[in-house]
């Protein structure tokens, strides 16, 4: 058992890769906002990726174990401490019953993940341990956790300690500005060549106003192709309208002019347009971005779109345990 002394700011319970294939009865993916740093975690004590872990938002738990077990903390640096010594990230770390780990404020990235042996017992529901906070289902009765909060694990095998080795890891900006790489489509062709230019060239805020479900941005004014502003009745007035349809997962979705990237719970379709997508291999960069950093967009194709993912996925094995 695991003792949830202070749960931190949305600390939930998510498993890779997610709640997939629900998306037409109103369920997203949700699972790890940052999958490369959640599954090193699991492959740090022993597991599966697809074990349930947790993940903190900005603020990490404080927890009491009452168990021996292997623990590892990946993802954004959070001050850590086990007892009263300061707690190595990116490593696997034994812990004996009665110990405490600590954890403040993430200091660089924003999202850390906490992995024990064995994975997190909660339920599946749809097909996943993840949480989706908006309906309510999956975790801990739905929710982040909250404050003197008892949680189990399944049994476990003998965890592995190791390391992950440091070219391994996601490297953050030290700057706040963040590249993150986009394919055009689906509807680019309602986006003028200079409102490509203009995305492509301008530097964009994130704004508070963004969490798991939309990350809304703040930037120039994009202006629309010709098929934008004259279209039929039935895709709405405003040149962002479009008749209703299915939302990629990433897609930056153009409210007026307003885009708002489509993460981890977002909905699945409306009536907007989304003339970029990010995709699933530059998701971490969104993840451990916090509101007022700064994004710099670049255009990829499809395959180097595949070569991101292809290349976490080529990573999140035992080669990159030291």
């Amino acid at each position: 058992m695991i003792e949830i002394l202070k749960a931190g700011l949305e600390t939930s319970v998510q498993d890779f890769p997610g709640r997939w294939g629900y998306w037409e009865q109103g369920f997203p993916p949700s699972g790890p906002f940052d999958m490369w740093s959640f599954r090193l975690a699991n492959l740090l004590v022993g597991n599966s990726e697809d074990c349930a872990a947790l993940e903190c938002q900005f603020s990490g738990p404080n927890i009491l174990f009452h168990a021996d077990t292997t623990i590892a903390l990946t993802g954004a640096s959070f001050n850590a401490h086990l007892d009263d010594e300061p707690l190595t990230q990116w490593k696997s770390i034994p812990v004996k019953s009665g110990q405490k780990l600590t954890t403040g404020f993430a200091r660089k990235g924003a999202r850390g993940y906490l992995a024990f042996a064995g994975g997190i017992d909660a339920p599946k529901i749809l097909g996943s341990r993840s949480t989706f906070h908006l309906a309510g289902i999956g975790g801990i009765n739905g929710h982040a956790l909250k404050d003197n909060m008892m949680i189990s694990t399944l049994e476990a095998k003998q965890a592995p300690m190791g390391e992950v080795m440091e070219e391994f890891r996601p490297s953050f900006p030290s700057d706040n500005i963040w590249e993150i790489e986009v394919v055009f489509g689906p509807n680019d062709s309602w986006i003028s060549e200079a409102g490509h230019t203009t995305f492509l060239n301008s530097d964009w805020t994130l704004q508070t106003r963004s969490n798991r479900t939309g990350y809304r941005l703040t930037g120039p004014e994009i202006s629309f192709s010709e098929k934008a502003k004259n279209k039929g009745p039935e895709h709405g007035e405003h040149p962002s309208n479009i008749l209703d349809h299915g939302y990629p997962v990433g897609s930056i979705n153009l409210c007026g002019q307003t885009p708002i990237i489509l993460v981890s719970d977002a909905p699945s379709a409306g009536g907007f347009i989304n003339p970029w997508t990010v995709p699933s291999g530059a998701f971490w960069k969104l993840a451990q971005s916090k509101p007022n950093d700064i994004y710099r967009f670049s255009k990829i194709s499809l395959e180097e779109a595949q070569d991101l993912r292809k290349k976490i996925d080529l990573i999140c094995t035992k080669k990159s345990i030291s």
